[in-house]
């Protein structure tokens, strides 16, 4: 069920509010092969689930292009004239 990998709930039913409530999602935990969220609900903050985000392992993350290089002489000036 791939179309369902990245679901994130909105509502959750709370056992101590007794019906169903807006949650917050908030991250607890990250990890080397994924990140952990936890449920909370709005009225309580009592905890309702959590969920688990798989990733990339960390070796496996990309590095930024380099920047291109400044021609020589083409250093900007700091301060007011000369």
């Amino acid at each position: 069920m791939r179309q369902f990998d990245q679901l994130k709930a909105t509502e959750l039913f709370c056992p101590k509010c007794r019906t169903a409530q807006p949650v917050r999602e908030r991250l607890l935990l990250v990890l080397p092969h994924a990140e952990l969220y936890e449920y909370r609900c709005v009225a309580c903050a009592s905890s309702l689930g959590q969920r688990e985000v798989k990733g990339p392992p960390l070796g496996a993350t990309r590095m930024p292009p380099p920047r291109p290089a400044r021609a020589p002489g083409s250093q900007m000036r700091l301060g007011g004239r000369r």
